[in-house]
């Protein structure tokens, strides 16, 4: 539930920040270091660090409130201290901040204020069409994502802010709603047991270094702990600064653009790691039962770099980054291989692995050196095919051999398109108790075609003459399906298998049979167009090669290869080298996900079973 807001707070960032490009301007990162200091902000509205705990959870449905709702007090642990009233005054020429009451208020203030300027400026000269250094659905699976052109998009990029977060009172699942059931939730559980506790006892408002004014701020002195956070703040600062040259560089190619998004999620995955691992050491010794926690300590400037010089820049200073990596994860290391605990660990940490293993390499790995400014389109390498299904995978398969051709059925694959029952009848002979495939009953040639019409492959089929066998797609293609999946006509990986030219994949998140489909979208009554609006219609170099298609756990299918991406009609959506689709069926930007699967708590796995999914013949 937390993890599905922090996804929505996310995109409110880039809905903003899509904004301001659109009109014009920058995005702004920069912020005040924690805990704010009263003006920056309203008076009631009070900005710090804070472990978890009751009063934070409060402190959150507290700014989450809509403007209704003013019986909603803050959490104990967040008194307001200051009393002021940030006025703008009138007849001014110098621009002054103002007070709002809620987050809700501050963006129906700007929503008046883009609107008062579309009717002085006009919406042509207000907002740019070129959507090149915004974020979009193509980009990032954000849910609610989308790019700003015009009025009705800034405004409907509000909107989505307004709503994901307080919501309306009657609003299901918006911030202040799953706050207030979290906050709910807590409440019962003190009342069974009062000692319960969520978290460790970290830090409120750590600094690293010696704070001027030390109230209500925890000054982190532990060695170790100091190495983690001056880290955990680096790798911030470091996502913060490739966002901004994502939003800054005009011209970015595409797969610059892709790696640029690809290391700061890389970045802020790595800093999380980090994070959790801070929360097993003391932060002081004055204070050993508290524990160190994340800054989010802030740099003085994150103005854009020059296009020509990013790449080296940014290389460089992820060589300093992994070298902080390996330092730590060299300590940590030989104090699991000796069994004890890091000096001043409050308790023992996880592995070392577990901690920092792995993320050096996923971001010094980032291809910088593809990251080019021209628009010449991408050609993806040649991608090597997997190996065959094992034998285990093809057992229950039907087998029928005759003269020219083999033919072989997977009840497991088929979703009834019929066109074997319908075209050739006396070959697959549907309501047939025994034996009911006879290739000999018609043409070779004609029945290999019939076969490759079916578009799950649950059909296939194998030459026993000196024809060639199933000719390879000269183009990729994925059709999106009324109500219904995905067809894939290409030479497909399947998560590292290979599975043939053709396939269906679910998109309804139904399937007891994932990735592939298994019908269970009608029974479902799933609802989604197979005529999605065209995204980006721009010719590829090369249109066919291999497809891999990765399911990634409980999210989306992550494609990888030369693909078009079709409606139901043949009209092209999008033609691209890596997209993820959606399979969850919640995405509000099908077929491409926009991450709604975290909030719906879509699974991908289903638990094993003997039964046979969809065993019944075609026709049956």
């Amino acid at each position: 539930m937390i993890l599905g807001v922090a996804l929505e707070e996310m995109n409110h960032l880039t809905l903003v920040s899509n904004i301001m490009v659109a009109i014009g301007a920058s995005p702004n990162f920069m912020r005040p270091d924690f805990p704010v200091s009263p003006g920056y902000y309203p008076a009631d509205l009070v900005i710090e660090l804070a472990p978890f705990e009751l009063g934070t959870v409060e402190h959150f449905v507290y700014l989450e409130r809509p403007a209704a709702r003013e019986d909603v007090q803050d959490g104990a642990s967040f008194p307001h201290r200051e009393h002021y009233v940030r006025q703008a005054p009138g007849g001014r020429v110098m621009p002054h901040v103002g007070d709002y009451p809620t987050v809700g208020g501050l963006y129906r203030e700007i929503r008046r204020s883009l609107e008062t300027l579309c009717e002085s400026l006009g919406e042509e000269g207000l907002f740019s069409r070129d959507t090149a250094r915004q974020i979009g659905p193509l980009d990032s699976q954000l849910p609610g994502l989308t790019l700003v052109t015009d009025r009705a998009s800034a405004v409907r990029a509000l909107d989505t802010i307004v709503t994901q977060g307080e919501g309306a009172l009657t609003e299901e699942g918006s911030h202040f709603a799953r706050f207030q059931a979290i906050a709910i939730e807590y409440r019962e559980i003190l009342k069974s047991d009062p000692t319960f506790v969520p978290g460790r006892p970290v830090a409120r408002n750590p600094v690293m270094r010696r704070p001027p004014t030390p109230e209500g701020r925890v000054w982190i002195q532990n060695p170790l702990a100091v190495r983690y956070v001056d880290l955990a703040d680096a790798l911030y600062t470091f996502m913060l600064r490739v966002l901004v040259q994502v939003f800054a560089v005009e011209g970015r190619a595409p797969p610059s653009k892709r790696a640029l998004l690809e290391t700061s999620v890389d970045a802020m995955h790595a800093m999380a790691s980090v994070a959790e691992a801070l929360t097993y050491l003391s932060a002081n010794g004055d204070t050993p039962a508290i524990r160190a926690g994340l800054s989010f300590a802030m740099v003085r400037s994150l103005a854009p770099l020059d296009s020509q010089a990013e790449s080296a820049i940014l290389a460089q200073r992820l060589v300093q980054i992994a070298k902080g990596f390996d330092e730590l994860q060299s300590e940590l290391q030989r104090d699991c291989d000796a069994g004890t605990m890091p000096p001043q660990c409050s308790e023992q940490p996880p592995p070392a692995p577990p901690l920092v293993g792995g993320c050096r390499e996923r971001i010094i790995a980032t291809p910088f050196s593809r990251m080019r400014q021209d628009s010449t389109p991408t050609v993806l390498p040649s991608i090597p095919s997997p190996p065959p299904l094992p034998a285990t995978e093809l057992a229950g398969v039907e087998v029928a051999r005759g003269k020219s051709l083999t033919v072989s059925f997977d009840a497991k694959r088929c979703i009834h398109s019929r066109h074997c029952v319908t075209e050739l009848p006396r070959v697959f002979r549907a309501n047939t108790p025994g034996t009911w495939l006879f290739p000999d009953e018609a043409e070779a040639e004609l029945l290999a075609a019939v076969i490759r019409e079916c578009p799950s492959g649950a059909l296939q089929y194998g030459r026993l003459d000196d024809r060639p066998a199933e000719p390879l797609p000269e183009v990729n293609l994925i059709h999106v399906q009324e109500n219904g999946p995905y067809a894939v006509l290409a030479d497909v990986d399947l998560g590292g298998r290979n599975v043939g030219h053709r396939a269906t994949l679910c998109r309804c998140g139904q399937s007891k049979n994932k990735p592939l489909c298994d019908g269970s979208h009608a029974a479902a009554q799933f609802k989604a167009t197979g005529a999605p609006a065209t995204l980006d219609a721009t010719a590829l170099s090369e249109r066919g090669g291999r497809l891999r298609i990765d399911p990634t756990p409980n999210g989306p299918l992550a494609l990888t290869g030369n693909v078009e991406l079709c409606a139901g009609t043949g009209r092209i959506v999008l033609r691209t080298v890596a997209v993820r689709l959606c399979r969850c069926g919640h995405s509000n930007t099908k077929p491409v996900c926009d991450g709604s699967h975290v909030a719906a708590g879509f699974v991908s796995e289903e638990p094993a079973t003997t039964t046979r999914i969809n065993a019944a013949r075609p026709g049956e």
